[in-house]
């Protein structure tokens, strides 16, 4: 009981930590107070807003609150002992039947208690491959990494790795000198376009951001394989190759999704609780983010797109079609529901990184009006085409 009275204080006392320092983050010292004495004191000191340095580090200290979160978590658990049962993974895991160790393994297996030092606490909130950007690594995974570095990836394969790395890059050096999506989105000029090209715009940002995000975190993950430290891939999979929200938050950030079904998800109730649950994860997201009611609109959009998906999907569960008509109707409402999932998708991402809550209006009445129905139809019968593209892929893979 008294470590999971500890494990709950040290959750909220670094999420308090992470608002009130996003929120001073944005108040220079040149601004007056009412408080005569705070107001000279805040004016003495006016002279550093001039010297807030290249790097934010308001910014790092958003990963540097999940590493805290994860040591106390990670230390609670163990001293409440771990219920990890390894011989049981290795049956399921291919990666530990091999004779290797996953990443899930080293995260779930609890280390011993004089693992949990001070000195390999600042290591773990300071390792400069992953302190920037991520990924996001657990404590235990970490730790156990020090003493016997990963082993997963050889040398030559680590060097693939590199080259695929500086390959990508010249794709988005490409795509910025001839693709200026995000020039519509900073300028504004989206207003002036048809539906049809604003959505054309939206899903080329959102292709962009995958890119980008996929380049910084990959580079990061390389330096830490270097060093000998495994992370979990954040970007697994394609964009467009994710026809559901499950699957598309699995692969978009993966090592903070990981982070967030154990740290936040799973002490929430998990999968009892899922459509409450998803509620608080997602906002939880949004804030950690950034202090912006764009953020959360973002988040609780998401949420609006995630709650009939799940339903959905438990009545699908249950549903075994057995004749061929039934195997290809659910396999038809399948498709149709993965192209409402990527437009939901499309809409929640143009609300929170292009339009903003002060645009949803002027979005809404050129979406809905009546010119804009045939790029609509096109655009979602475009979708539907690439999700039955999708699962005709993952059948011959099967296969």
């Amino acid at each position: 009981m008294k470590a999971i009275h500890s494990h709950c204080s040290g959750e909220i006392f670094n999420v308090a930590v992470l608002l009130l320092a996003l929120s001073l983050s944005k108040i220079p010292f040149h601004l007056g107070s009412d408080d005569i004495y705070v107001h000279i004191n805040r004016q003495q000191l006016a002279f550093l807003d001039n010297y807030r340095g290249t790097f934010r580090w308001h910014i790092c200290f958003n990963f540097v609150v999940l590493r805290m979160i994860s040591f106390g978590c990670d230390y609670c658990w163990t001293l409440s002992s771990s219920h990890f049962d390894h011989k049981k993974h290795m049956q399921k895991c291919e990666v530990c039947y091999s004779g290797k160790t996953c990443y899930f393994a080293l995260q779930e297996k609890g280390l011993s208690v004089d693992k949990y030092t001070f000195l390999t606490y600042l290591c773990y909130l300071t390792y400069a491959p992953l302190y920037i950007a991520g990924p996001v690594v657990s404590y235990n995974a970490f730790a156990a990494q020090l003493d016997v570095p990963q082993k997963n990836y050889s040398v030559g394969q680590i060097c693939c790795y590199g080259l695929r790395w500086i390959l990508n890059f010249l794709l988005i050096e490409v795509m910025t000198h001839f693709f200026h999506y995000n020039a519509f989105v900073v300028s504004r000029l989206w207003r002036q376009l048809t539906p049809f090209e604003i959505f054309i715009i939206s899903y080329g940002v959102l292709i962009f951001m995958w890119l980008k995000f996929f380049l910084i975190w990959r580079y990061f993950r390389f330096w830490s394989l270097v060093g000998g430290v495994e992370t979990p891939e954040n970007m697994p999979r394609c964009i467009n190759n994710c026809p559901d929200l499950e699957s598309f938050w699995k692969s978009w950030h993966a090592s903070f999704n990981k982070w967030l079904v154990r740290y936040v998800y799973i002490p929430l109730g998990g999968s009892r609780r899922k459509l409450l649950s998803i509620w608080v994860v997602f906002t939880f997201v949004a804030a950690w983010h950034d202090l912006e009611w764009k953020l959360i609109s973002w988040a609780w959009l998401t949420c609006l797109c995630f709650v009939p998906e799940i339903v959905i999907k438990s009545f699908s569960n249950n549903f075994q079609a057995k004749s061929t008509l039934g195997r290809f109707i659910h396999r038809e409402l399948c498709a149709i529901a993965g192209a409402v999932t990527v437009s939901s998708l499309m809409v929640a991402n143009l609300v929170g990184y292009v339009v903003g809550p002060s645009g949803i209006k002027v979005l809404m009445a050129r979406m809905l009006h009546k010119d804009a129905l045939p790029a609509l139809g096109t655009i979602f019968t475009t979708f539907y085409v690439g999700v039955k593209l999708i699962f005709h892929i993952r059948d011959a893979r099967k296969t």
